[in-house]
């Protein structure tokens, strides 16, 4: 009823309208059309026809108003108080692109006309100088096996402000865009993912960029310098032994506002983990949770999330003990204090920014969880395609490079889709945030997407690479990632929760259209109902309108998708306007589907935040789609590469084929009372002609041996991987850098081979050399690490204790040999 109560009003209007024409009709007739008494006895009783329909109106809109009342109290009550950590969250960093989806018409050109992701001619000449630089210092095993960098890379990482690059230059810093922070992080990747690491935190969740925005400017002069030169190592204390994924627990990191001397500040107990940097850092931006239960504040400052600075020599402040994260060389720690005096000076942002944590952390989470993570996936990805690709045909098995094999093929063809998705995605979000967004949806997105696909790459990559990937020491380049990516998995909040609720938690109230204002109106106080209630009203009736308009685009373009799918040639990808053309009316066709099933979401009322299985699949749904438009919009940047339409079909097949299944399960499964009538109402929305209308496909074979050919073999495709890869110089012995460099010689012996196998003759002197050539280069880098001794071994009369068993029980023995007289 409520859904058409706009409806009857409308009506009701038009009946009105009616009404007063009619009567106006009748008092404007012409003389003799209506008798004298006759007249005024009609007149009369059309009056009071009038005065009984407009009664009757009257009644019939106090009706509905009512019934409007009743729901919006049921709604009430279903909706939970939203706590102040939450209405601080709804309210902190941006939305854009993220709500376009939510509305099921997001727009390519829009992202392509407002996001351009580049460098300036300074960010390139680091990259090409001092990245390379640091990069030529770092020995990705020695750092993991002495837990440490040199300390030349150390001073180098200081003197060259790698800690400093989001600093603006008016404190010292380089003043970077977050697309050369990014770019940064993905070359070190590619080399050591223990130096991305140390290099990530200053630069997104270290304090100085809280500083920057927020601090005093004592706190500025003093801070910010040290920070930019390195002189003083950042970190942030958030997490403690209770809180987990859940950032906004803040159970036993307790402050209270006291006075001593005269002088107001806090008092602190706290134990925090899992801190990286702390081990090293020189100062500390610690989270706190500030009461004050004497009112000394004052109504200057507030409770709650309060950031306090502590320089390492504070007193009672104890930080140093280290954690050891898997096979990890960064530094990672625990920071603690028990009953720690804290003047208000180092508060962050001085008293009046007691209580406003929150609002500081929420609106630079963005950039730790939706740049720094992603990037170090990106650097696996570029290692992957660009190291494992030249390895699959640099090695050989029944005289074949083992490229040639199907499933190799199938693994390289899958690392280079999902790489390229991830680069897209990345070089979006960072011109996002460089557009100065704060997109808290999308960074959720690409921290749990991009860093699962890059768990995915080097998994396979390690399969392919297989038992060299397994031997540890200077020619193993994927171990350590892979050993790595788990932890990038776990931080920032677990993958599982982040896709399992926090990314449809918040986009359904952020990113829905209509959505923050009818919860807002639902938190309204009892003086205000009468306002509250218009506004849920007018807010319910989007909703539904909202749902209406996209349940019949969603049928509508279902069908067209499907008609333009199942007569689409498996070529027509080699036309990059068709490419374009097809899959962006593909994902408008999915962006309906998801806008329509997060409207049929609101059917769960309170209860959705406990439906974790359908937020996960939805969550799915929607970084699918957020891939694929970054996906396009990468590909219009930067088409023109050789072979770029080939991995693009390939990715953007996957990536609908995952949203569609993603919205198929949740059709399948969806909870609640009225779950099986949603489950219908999605089903005929998003798939009108059951499964005729879920065409999207896995890629095919062909498409498959394509790509990954593209990606073993010398290519523009292979060159855009290799961009941003560390290659060391000529000489110095390098796996990934020789890989490459062996990738051209060895293609070309192979087509000499074939050549001689197909003419049945002998090779010329110059062909039998370059198959010698290749043969050596193949036997060199095939091979693993092997150690006489292990560090722990090389002790001056050190035996392994099990050969000293040997010797034992030997010596016991009448006969100690077998060839022993």
């Amino acid at each position: 009823m409520l859904a058409t109560s706009t409806a009857k009003r409308a009506f009701l209007a038009r009946s009105v309208g009616s009404t007063a024409v009619r009567s106006l009709s009748v008092l404007s007739a012409p003389p003799g059309g209506i008798g004298g008494a006759s007249s005024a006895h009609h007149r009369h009783a059309l009056n009071n026809q009038s005065q009984h329909q407009l009664q009757q109106q009257r009644t019939l809109l106090g009706f509905v108003h009512a019934i409007d009342k009743r729901v919006y109290q049921w709604a009430k009550n279903q909706m939970p108080p939203i706590s102040n950590t939450e209405q601080i969250a709804l309210g902190c960093g941006t939305i854009g692109f993220d709500k376009d989806i939510f509305t099921g018409s997001p727009s390519l050109k829009k992202l392509v006309d407002t996001y351009q992701p580049k460098l300036t001619p300074e960010e390139q000449s680091y990259m090409d100088n001092e990245v390379q630089t640091l990069c030529t210092l770092l020995n990705d095993h020695d750092v993991s096996i002495n837990r440490d960098f040199s300390k030349d890379a150390w001073d180098y990482m200081r003197s060259e402000k790698f800690f400093g690059m989001k600093i603006p230059k008016e404190w010292g810093g380089l003043g970077f865009s977050t697309h050369a922070v990014s770019s940064v992080l993905q070359k070190l990747a590619t080399q050591c993912f223990d130096a991305n690491a140390t290099v990530a935190v200053p630069n997104s969740l270290g304090p100085g960029e809280l500083l920057v925005r927020y601090g005093t400017q004592d706190q500025k002069e003093y801070f910010l310098p040290r920070l930019a030169d390195g002189t003083l190592i950042p970190c942030f204390g958030l997490t403690g032994p209770h809180s987990g994924s859940d950032a906004t627990s803040l159970i036993g990191s307790d402050c209270i506002v006291t006075e001593r001397n005269g002088e107001l500040g806090v008092v602190a107990t706290f134990k925090k983990r899992y801190i990286t940097l702390a081990p090293v850092a020189g100062v500390v931006g610690l989270g706190l949770n500030l009461s004050d239960p004497n009112g000394l504040l004052k109504g200057q400052g507030g409770e709650g999330f309060t950031v306090a600075l502590l320089e390492r020599d504070h007193e009672g402040l104890r930080m140093g003990p280290r954690h050891m994260p898997l096979n990890a060389a960064f530094m990672n720690g625990t920071v603690e204090g028990e009953e720690v005096w804290i003047p208000m000076s180092s508060i962050l942002g001085g008293q009046e920014r007691c209580g406003f944590g929150w609002n500081m952390f929420v609106e630079c989470l963005a950039e730790g969880r939706g740049v720094s993570l992603p990037a170090g996936s990106v650097g696996a990805a570029r290692t992957v395609t660009c190291g494992v690709g030249a390895y699959s045909r640099v090695r050989k098995q029944f005289r074949v490079p083992i490229a040639e094999f199907g499933g190799i093929q199938e693994a390289m063809a899958l690392s280079a889709s999902d790489g390229l998705a991830s680069i897209a995605g990345v070089d979006l979000m960072n011109a996002i945030v460089d557009n100065h967004e704060a997109p808290m949806v999308i960074s959720s997105v690409m921290k749990q997407k991009c860093t699962e696909l890059g768990r995915r790459i080097v998994e396979r990559g390690m399969d392919v690479a297989a038992g060299s990937a397994i031997c540890r020491g200077d020619k193993n380049y994927l171990g350590n990632a892979y050993m790595s990516l788990p932890i990038a998995i776990t931080v920032e909040g677990a993958n599982i929760m982040t896709r399992s609720f926090q990314i449809i938690g918040q986009g359904l109230t952020r990113c829905h259209p209509h959505m923050l204002e009818l919860m807002q109106s639902l938190q309204m106080p009892q003086s205000e109902e009468k306002k509250a209630v218009e506004i849920f009203c007018k807010q319910f009736h989007k909703i539904v309108g909202h749902g209406m308009t996209n349940f019949f685009g969603s049928i509508g373009r279902g069908v067209n998708a499907t008609v333009a799918t199942k007569t689409r040639s498996k070529t027509a990808y080699k036309d990059g306007d068709k490419l374009l053309d097809y899959h962006e009316k593909q994902l408008l066709r999915l962006s309906a589907n998801f806008a329509l099933t997060a409207d049929l979401c609101f059917t769960l009322g309170g209860s959705l935040k406990f439906q974790e299985l359908l937020m996960g699949r939805l969550a799915d749904a929607l970084g699918a789609i957020y891939l694929g438009y970054a996906t396009l919009h990468h590909y219009q940047r930067r088409r023109g590469i050789d072979g770029l339409e080939a991995v693009t079909e390939h990715a953007m097949l996957r990536l609908e084929k995952e949203a569609q299944d993603a919205m198929l399960s949740a059709s399948d499964n969806f909870p609640g009372m009225l779950g099986p009538v949603a489950s219908t109402v999605m089903k005929i929305g998003c798939f009108p002609l059951g499964n005729m209308t879920r065409p999207y496909k896995a890629p095919g074979d062909e498409l498959t041996k394509e790509v990954s050919k593209l990606v073993t073999t010398p290519s523009e495709m292979r060159d855009f991987f290799q961009e941003n890869v560390y290659v060391a110089p000529e000489g110095e012995l390098h796996q990934v850098s020789d890989l490459i460099r062996a990738l051209p010689v060895c293609v070309e012996a192979d087509m000499i081979a074939s050549s001689i196998r197909r003419e049945k003759r002998q090779p010329t002197e110059a062909e039998a050399d370059m198959i010698a050539k290749a043969d050596a280069i193949r036997d060199a880098l095939i091979q693993v690490d092997v150690y006489e001794k292990f560090p722990n071994e090389a002790a001056e009369g050190y035996v392994r204790p099990a050969l000293v068993g040997t010797e034992e029980r030997l010596a016991e023995m009448d006969r100690v040999r077998f060839d022993a007289a």
